[in-house]
């Protein structure tokens, strides 16, 4: 079983949860910008929540199925298509995923998955580094690998579907050193000059009362620098894993999957909460995906 990419739209890449642990090496995590849309889907196709699929950016591609095949899509929403529930490709059959009408990501999962070749441990494509393959080009051929399990048919919580342009954050280590009320009261722009490695955000600077880079450290995904003219930068799943510009803040786990659905235009805020809020927040949609 295969699938032929007729279109792969405007970038589409395969992406599994990423390669976690290689900071060390200089290599950042990578893997889907919305990891729970992805792990969502493969739960509903009866697959490893880390198996690789594709993910489309702002507009989604053409595939052919020749055999077939059982898909699931999650994440930003596309036209006239099922979202988060399996559904039946016959042999032959062509889909246009179209445009995205809301968010900036969607994810089309196959059962059985796609095996690709590992490089340390994942399958995700990071196109800076050349590291799993290249996004994906008119002609190109994907496999479709077997499965051994059976599609789920548990409704997905309105909860896992719905994402926050208020993103929660916990207090980065040079948090003191700004004032954080300016910051937590303004509104940013996505600036269109964002990717995956991080989006830059246009509104109120935030100036630091001791200019200049500090000593260069280790960055998280999720951390909010803020660079000498003081519109702050988010770090995203192909970012770097050093950087030189102090950290005011740093997105909570659970709310990573709405950095993936912000797209340029689009109006952010941030809300400081408390490590312990961060966790009990990523518990509870842990169990929320267990459900499924």
């Amino acid at each position: 079983m295969k699938i032929v990419i007729d279109n792969p739209g405007m970038f589409t890449t395969v992406q599994d949860l990423g390669r976690p642990g290689h900071g060390i090496d200089g290599v950042s995590r990578s893997g889907a910008a919305d990891p729970l849309a992805l792990r969502i889907a493969n739960r509903l196709l009866g697959n490893n929540e880390n198996t690789p699929a594709l993910e489309m950016t702002l507009l989604g591609g053409t595939f052919t199925f020749p055999q077939g095949a059982t898909i699931a899509l999650t994440g930003g929403r596309l036209p006239a298509l099922p979202m988060y529930r399996p559904f039946e490709i016959l042999p032959g059959q062509t889909i246009r995923t179209g445009t995205l009408e809301t968010g900036a990501r969607s994810y089309l999962a196959v059962r059985g998955g796609i095996p690709a070749k590992l490089v340390a441990g994942s399958a995700s494509t990071h196109v800076l580094s050349g590291l799993g393959g290249r996004p994906l080009r008119k002609g190109d051929v994907l496999p479709i690998g077997p499965s051994a399990s059976a599609p789920k048919t548990n409704p997905v919580p309105n909860s896992l579907t719905t994402y926050n342009t208020t993103l929660r954050v916990t207090a980065g280590p040079q948090s003191s050193s700004f004032p954080a009320n300016t910051f937590y009261h303004a509104e940013y722009l996505v600036s269109p000059d964002s990717n995956r490695m991080g989006l830059r955000l246009d509104g109120p600077a935030i100036l630091s009362p001791n200019p200049g880079q500090m000593v260069t450290e280790g960055v998280p995904l999720g951390a909010i620098q803020l660079p000498p003219n003081g519109q702050p930068i988010l770090l995203f799943v192909d970012q770097q894993t050093t950087g030189g510009y102090p950290k005011i803040a740093n997105v909570i786990t659970a709310d990573i999957p709405s950095i993936g659905q912000l797209r340029p235009g689009d109006r952010v805020r941030f809300q400081l909460v408390s490590n312990a809020e961060a966790q009990r927040l990523l518990r509870r949609q842990q169990s929320l995906i267990e459900t499924l």
